[in-house]
């Protein structure tokens, strides 16, 4: 009797050892590993259009090693709808397409919380209006559709049309 109790009882340690062997590695493949702005916004597929052009401005590189900064990131959807002549300027002109990207960046890690009616500075010196109602946030004439995606560096947030800066 006393080397069934042992057995069982070692049939019970193995038992538990492995369950705590495969929690914690189920725990480790769905816990995301803490990334970057340019990481965040390029493992999101319905920013790919934005990734696309971030990286051909170089703006990317200022969103991995740079911070903490606010993105407002528009969808595949914002940039449809942008006329193609638009498009087509900005791809033959990269100073200009810079300049459009670097007015959806601002200084700083604004939270959709902590967001206040006014205006922000933006990488490309001009000033953005942000304005709140209730959880309700528009950035100019944008609207956020998806908030505080965060990152190491700071957050992304969604939104549905492509902000033109003033010509100077």
């Amino acid at each position: 009797m006393h080397q069934t109790t042992n057995a069982a009882f070692a049939i019970l340690r193995r038992t538990t050892l492995m369950a705590a062997i495969s929690l914690a590695i189920a725990g480790c493949a769905t816990t995301p590993k803490p990334v970057n702005l340019a990481d965040s916004v390029a493992s999101n597929p319905s920013l790919s259009t934005f990734n696309t052009l971030a990286v051909q401005t170089g703006l990317s590189e200022t969103l991995k090693s740079g911070g903490p900064f606010t993105v407002f990131a528009p969808t595949n959807d914002a940039f449809k709808a942008v006329p193609a002549a638009t498009m087509a300027d900005l791809s033959k002109h990269p100073e200009k397409l810079k300049e459009v990207l670097n007015y959806h960046v601002t200084s700083g890690k604004l939270m959709a919380a902590n967001i206040k009616n006014g205006d922000v500075k933006t990488l490309n010196g001009a000033n953005a209006a942000l304005s709140k109602a209730g959880d309700f946030v528009t950035v100019e004439n944008a609207a956020v559709v998806v908030a505080d995606l965060g990152a190491t560096n700071g957050v992304v947030h969604t939104i549905d049309t492509v902000m033109m800066p003033s010509r100077k």
